[in-house]
């Protein structure tokens, strides 16, 4: 079609593109009819919000310092903190946006059905809700919630079983989210640390704020994954036992409202990021109930194993053929190189890969709720 038979724009594009330049002379705004005022005053810099900082939060919470300890040194931002930097960093980050196509309980997910990017997303809501609740510094606790789970591959949990036979020291997201994947965003040493270490296996997060993203993570996933496991009929509310639905409730609403609560409670009585025995028996038997009615039901299981196969298949077929990987992933380990560029694919790009290179037919491949399970 060339430009005199093109057609014309629809009326929305043509009053989007009337707005281009905004409104008004000397002070442009973005409406016609503004009307929000300010009581007028110099900027409020970083040097600024560092002082606010150690005016209001409790000892014992991390406070932002210049350009922050970093491993290759920077100026500081003469805006933000180094905490403001590092959530900002990750938000713009490759890695956290490829989270919105990695599985969080389900290959495929349906439109309402949470990724690991909705869940970083919410497990940010709980950790800065607590952070704020005891005078922790809710930036940082903000940025490590949002990098928490960079270093997952495809396919959930089941691609760090498929990763640990290529890996002498296995393959945990944790550390490879901290160690590979967020390297090149020189975070500060403080949200490295609560990425590295945010999982309960691992060792005790050096901050206050990485202990509160440990707590929020498992908060976020047991009243999330439990949601989800309902709407696509997995089980019914009605299954939950009393010992879970007496102390926290049936849904996701008040479940996080009570988990928030006695973190906060528990953490402000005793100092101790913790949480009272009544309501973390609750949160752990609400574990159990995932692992054994959702995470670890047949068609969990049969849906993990194909994910290990296929995503093994691809790390020797790239490390066999290195010529097909992106030259920034063609190192001399090519081990090593092949799974850092396996564990960056999104689900369909691996499983597309896996039909495309290797031949993999559909029946093969990992099914979600909307592909057949």
């Amino acid at each position: 079609m060339n430009e005199a038979t093109s057609p014309e724009p629809l009326p929305r594009a043509k009053a989007w593109a009337s707005t281009h330049q905004g409104h008004g002379d000397d002070v442009v705004t973005a409406h016609s009819d503004t009307h929000a005022r300010l009581v007028g005053g110099p900027p409020i810099n970083r040097e600024q919000r560092e002082q606010i900082e150690h005016a209001s939060l409790r000892e014992g919470a991390s406070l932002a310092v210049g350009a922050g300890d970093r491993a290759i040194p920077e100026e500081p931002d003469p805006e933000r903190t180094c905490f403001e930097r590092d959530r900002d960093r990750i938000i713009h980050s490759t890695a956290f946006r490829r989270l919105a196509g990695k599985t969080q309980v389900v290959v495929y997910p349906r439109d309402h059905q949470r990724t690991r990017l909705t869940h970083a997303l919410e497990v940010a809501q709980v950790a800065t809700s607590i952070a704020r609740g005891v005078g922790a510094n809710v930036t940082l606790a903000e940025a490590i919630a949002l990098g928490h789970d960079c270093g997952h591959g495809p396919g959930g949990h089941a691609s760090e079983d498929a990763f640990d036979a290529f890996l002498p020291e296995g393959y945990d997201h944790g550390p490879w989210g901290a160690d590979v994947v967020l390297t090149s965003l020189n975070l500060c040493s403080q949200t490295l640390d609560g990425v590295r270490n945010h999982s309960w296996s691992r060792p005790a997060p050096s901050t206050l704020e990485g202990e509160i993203v440990s707590w929020s993570d498992r908060i976020a996933y047991c009243a999330h994954d439990l949601e989800d496991a309902i709407h696509a009929g997995i089980v019914h509310p009605a299954d939950l036992p009393p010992e879970i639905t007496e102390v926290v409730g049936r849904s996701r609403r008040p479940q996080l409202a009570s988990f928030i609560k006695a973190v906060v409670t528990t953490t402000c009585e005793t100092g101790t990021v913790g949480m009272d025995a009544d309501t973390a028996a609750a949160l752990g038997r609400l574990r159990a109930f995932n692992y054994e009615r959702i995470y670890t039901r047949p068609e969990s299981v049969a849906q993990s194993h194909a994910v290990v196969e296929v995503l093994q298949d691809l790390v020797e077929y790239y490390r066999r053929n290195p010529d097909q990987m992106p030259e920034e992933y063609r190192h001399a380990d090519l081990t090593r190189g092949a799974v850092t560029y396996v564990a960056g694919m999104t689900d369909r790009f691996a499983f597309e890969q896996a039909a495309a290179r290797l031949g993999w037919v559909e029946t093969r491949l990992p099914k979600g709720i909307g592909r057949g399970a």
